[in-house]
């Protein structure tokens, strides 16, 4: 009821309940008539005033960039404080971005059941725009039929059980060679390792040969094609990491003063490019991989995979 009344404050319901009629309405999901109107009376704002626990933060908002000036590092420590004393959900205007912040168990539960709906897009930020395809990607895209379709092709045909359980082979291979590396460290004596780069070691390059059936980490010899792919991941991490203030206060964007638009658009160019060769490739020589399964698909069903 919490969250309820916060959104019907914050004017979401609507925009909710119209998304759950969309996918009513689109066949999604099959309900009876006397359950549909159940579903759109639950869904739907209360006509009778219902008292509203949750409120947005009673502090000063600055013009333009609202309450950012309130941020301090470390930021949960900060929201926490905030929190303690505005309650357990609240509201900040970062820029032009509306933000809730939840510390409740019981809300999250809540934002995440009954209103998933309304909490499932996601906000438009510059690196998915430039090295994300434009918020075309499952991670990027907002909610709706293009981001369904790309979860249903993710978890029926590249992330289904039987699918990882054909690259099984090459876990076990991946955790042998680590085991072998950390021997060959310390078979002559106790040393000090440090276990992070090598478990990320291990990660990327699961990922990576079950995506292009190549390992770019943890090679004596390193070739060209593996040190351009460390690079472009690492600096799209740090992308994706970062808090841009361009996606908070949109003017900044059209002055581009850091250069950061340009920066992501070259960049995102070399994963065009890298992405290119990886196709061809797989294209010149079958691979079980990914992305020769990905390929066969559009092979056969070229009306589905485009």
């Amino acid at each position: 009821m919490a969250i309820h009344n916060f959104l019907r404050r914050e004017g979401q319901l609507d925009e909710a309940f119209q998304t759950v009629e969309e996918v009513v309405d689109a066949g999604e999901i099959d309900l009876p008539d006397e359950e549909e109107e159940i579903a759109a009376t639950n869904f739907a704002p209360h006509r009778k005033t219902v008292p509203i626990t949750c409120h947005q933060a009673q502090f000063q908002a600055l013009p333009i960039i609202g309450h950012l000036h309130l941020l301090k590092q470390p930021l949960h420590r900060t929201l926490h404080k905030l929190s303690q004393k505005h309650g357990p959900i609240f509201s900040l205007s970062l820029g032009v971005r509306r933000v809730v912040v939840v510390s409740s168990p019981e809300l999250v539960a809540e934002c995440f059941t009954e209103n998933d709906i309304v909490f499932a897009n996601r906000p438009h930020v510059l690196v998915d725009k430039y090295i994300g395809y434009n918020h075309t990607t499952m991670t990027g895209a907002p909610y709706g039929n293009h981001w369904r379709s790309l979860r249903r092709l993710s978890a029926q045909e590249v992330l289904s059980i039987a699918r990882l359980n054909t690259f099984e082979p090459i876990r076990q291979d991946e955790v042998k060679r680590l085991l072998q590396s950390l021997y060959k460290t310390s078979c002559n004596g106790f040393r000090k390792v440090l276990l992070r780069p090598k478990l990320s070691e291990l990660a990327f390059n699961v990922i990576v040969r079950m995506v292009a059936g190549k390992r770019y980490f943890g090679e004596e010899t390193e070739s060209e094609q593996g040190k351009i792919f460390r690079e472009l991941i690492s600096k799209v991490f740090k992308h994706a990491h970062a808090s841009n203030p361009e996606d908070f206060l949109p003017f900044l964007d059209w002055i581009d003063y850091r250069g950061l638009k340009k920066n992501m658009a070259d960049l995102g160019k070399k994963l065009d490019d890298f992405y290119e060769g990886l196709l061809e490739e797989h294209r010149l020589e079958k691979r079980n991989t990914m992305i020769g399964h990905l390929l066969s698909l559009q092979e056969s069903q070229p009306e589905l995979y485009t």
